[in-house]
């Protein structure tokens, strides 16, 4: 029952990672911490868990949907490089956070951040573009944060990515797109890190490969993959204001129980 939940899980990650340019992880994430809690496993190591399995799943969502992108021509390849190379550093970094802090307290601060997500995409706010590409130091420095900020909440980085460059005056397509691109360096690095990082913990689940759990990390990818490039695909067809909606209510509930 529960690799039902994870194939399902995978398609409604796969299709938000290629409509929004968000790797699905804000959804990914807490569903896995409430699916590990019913299977039993030990609180202290289940969100640190959850994260690690997120951000593994990221690396094949982000493949489809990046293929798919590029076949439209809208990842920038430039930018992309440039963020990638902070995102590296970000990103091991914010592993290495997140596994200092407590679970109980890491599944709050995931709460706060699934808030403000939800309110975001509710209101539909985004920063007007009011300033051009920044230069190389730029790019790298806010994939630092960038890369920091995702390992914490077991993202991709777009929720973070697409406003940062459309603030800087990138075009909406263009921006999910490269989002889409750079959230493959980041779920590699971080996930990664989080194997590496719980390698030797003793109060992991079987079939853990440190802080990835790979029965979840195997289901959610079979369906995540083929998933995303139809999510690709409708970003370039639909607007999404309703799904954001929707998906902002579903977020808003989400972040409550965490915080409950």
């Amino acid at each position: 029952m529960e690799f039902v939940l994870y194939l399902l899980l995978g398609a409604c990650a796969g299709v938000l990672a290629g409509l929004f340019g968000v790797g699905g992880g804000i959804i990914i994430v807490p569903v896995l911490v409430f699916s590990f809690t019913l299977q039993g496993f030990d609180p202290s190591v289940l969100t640190h868990l959850a994260v690690g399995t997120s951000l593994a799943t990221i690396v094949f969502t982000s493949i489809n949907a990046v293929r798919e992108h590029q076949r439209k021509g809208a990842v920038r390849w430039p930018i992309f490089a440039w963020m990638t190379l902070g995102i590296l550093i970000g990103a091991g970094i914010g592993a290495k956070t997140a596994s200092l802090i407590q679970g109980p307290m890491l599944q709050k601060i995931i709460g706060v951040f699934a808030l403000v997500i939800a309110v975001q995409m509710a209101l539909d706010l985004k920063p007007k573009a009011s300033r051009g590409i920044p230069g190389k130091p730029g790019l790298t420095g806010a994939g630092v944060v960038i890369g920091w900020a995702s390992a914490i909440f077991g993202i991709g980085g777009g929720s973070l990515t697409v406003p940062f460059l459309t603030w800087r005056s990138l075009p909406m397509q263009q921006a999910v797109a490269t989002s889409s691109a750079c959230g493959l360096p980041i779920a590699l690095a971080s996930a990664l890190s989080f194997m590496l990082l719980g390698w030797h913990e003793s109060h992991l689940p079987a079939h853990s490969l440190g802080y990835v759990y790979l029965p979840a990390l195997l289901g959610i990818a079979v369906t995540s993959m083929f998933f995303a490039r139809y999510g690709a695909r409708l970003a370039h067809k639909l607007s999404p204001r309703l799904l954001k909606r929707l998906f902002a209510a579903l977020l808003f509930c989400v972040g409550l129980s965490f915080l409950i």
